[in-house]
């Protein structure tokens, strides 16, 4: 394992993969951010359907 990091220290592809799992990361991130964010609005919206269908059928 210390030969792997040594290796990935001295050669020009180990900051690259570095790079390359930085930008993985941070996109990762973003998406299930938004996902998230997507998910709870659309929750919302059909709590505020619900609200609205009941309350205009009087229950």
């Amino acid at each position: 394992m210390k030969d792997l990091f040594y290796r990935l220290a001295i050669e020009e592809d180990g900051p690259t993969a570095v790079e390359y799992a930085v930008i993985l990361g941070l996109l990762v991130a973003s998406v299930i951010g938004s996902v998230n964010l997507v998910a709870n609005q659309t929750a919302q919206s059909f709590d505020d359907s619900a609200t609205a269908i009941n309350s205009a059928f009087g229950s």
